[in-house]
């Protein structure tokens, strides 16, 4: 979600108003969410990456080494928001900056693989490397894909995709921007759920965990909303989606869950409409089913999210996400949404807790559907 949804406030000047509903938004503005499910607005065409690299091959580990490296975390029976939040905080001190080509994006690939080594021996951790032509030039991108098999795959045969993209935002490279909620703790929090099913193996659906590249548009300084286009954005989910659809692993996908900037600590999951409805409808009984409906479905809203590339092959798809996040203020017209002020202090190990439940709920929902 990489353009500002416009957001319901109130300022003194008309003029400041008329600015803001003029700079261009990615979301309809909201309204306040009502139980009747509403028709699912058009999917925008998606463009095709032009030209894509074969996977790089996976490093030559032993599997002892690798256990050493990353061992099952003892006792797990659960995800923990405190444990997505400390994942969060060491994610950030590794790499904090992580645009395409930085060092902080090598460093964030390099702290997802390590805590995927056991995964990477089995052949079930692989780095899906492929080249984006973007406005700055072709550059290379790095969709990091775990998979957790069903344990019961004669009785499941299919597939839960989880995804969240890892990387900040090109255009402020230049500015103190670490994206806390925005691609950080989504991914800590894919790792916490990778940790769980290494102790638990799915016994539904195999789960597979996507942490997508270059969901963000890609352009130089300074940061503005119209860098985002459809040919601009979305890099990653475009070529897997694309990808998938070649090989015939689309077919075998039942669901596609993304999460994005779900740890604000004032959270409120969206209902977002180009969503695929009956997931939507499962959201609402699995935040029923977990005692958090008071944290979803405040606004209804149209988002440009890493769900389009999904929907638009027809491939049932959830956006949980959470676009109000701070407040609105002349300086923030889109919150802490792209500015410094995202931050770890932005965020809760509440928030993710709550985020971990439904996720988990809404996979035990999909395994029994």
């Amino acid at each position: 979600m990489k353009r500002p949804a416009a957001l319901n406030f109130s300022f003194c000047s008309v003029a400041l108003v008329l600015a803001l509903l003029t700079t261009g938004c990615k979301a309809a503005p909201p309204v306040p969410a009502s139980p009747a499910t509403s028709a699912t607005p058009a999917v925008p065409a998606v463009q095709p990456v032009a030209a894509v690299a074969d996977p790089a091959p996976l490093p030559d580990d032993s599997e002892s080494a690798a256990n050493q490296a990353q061992p099952a975390v003892p006792g797990l029976d659960h995800i923990s928001g405190d444990q997505v939040m400390k994942l969060t905080e060491q994610f950030l001190a590794v790499a904090p900056k992580r645009y395409v080509g930085s060092p902080g994006h090598a460093a964030a690939e390099k702290f997802i693989r390590d805590h995927f080594a056991p995964e990477a021996v089995r052949g079930n951790y692989i780095d899906d490397t492929f080249t984006a032509n973007t406005p700055v030039g072709p550059l290379t991108m790095h969709n990091l894909l775990v998979k957790f098999p069903s344990s019961n795959p004669a009785k499941k045969d299919g597939i839960i995709v989880l995804a969240s993209h890892y990387e900040t935002n090109y255009p402020l490279k230049d500015v103190n921007f670490v994206g806390a909620n925005d691609g950080a703790c989504t991914s800590a929090l894919l790792i916490a759920i990778g940790q769980y099913f290494r102790a638990h193996p799915p016994q539904g659906y195999s789960i597979w965990l996507l942490f997508d590249d270059g969901e963000e548009a890609v352009a130089n300084p300074p940061y503005t909303t119209n860098q985002w286009s459809a040919s601009n954005s979305l890099y990653g989910t475009r070529h897997i989606a694309a990808k998938w659809s070649g090989d015939g692993t689309l077919s075998k996908i039942k669901a596609v869950l993304i999460a994005d900037m779900i740890g604000d600590k004032d959270l409120n999951i969206d209902r977002v409409d180009n969503s695929t409805p009956w997931l939507l409808d499962m959201l609402r009984t699995a935040a029923r089913d977990t005692n958090h409906t008071a944290s979803i479905f405040k606004y209804n809203e149209v988002e440009d999210d890493d769900h389009l590339p999904f929907v638009a092959r027809g491939v049932p798809a959830l956006d949980m996400l959470d676009a109000h996040y701070g407040p609105i203020t002349p300086d923030l017209f889109d919150g802490y949404h792209h500015t410094p002020q995202d931050t770890i202090d932005k965020i809760s190990a509440h928030s993710l807790q709550i985020s971990s439940d439904l996720i988990l709920e809404m996979i035990k929902l999909i395994d029994q559907r």
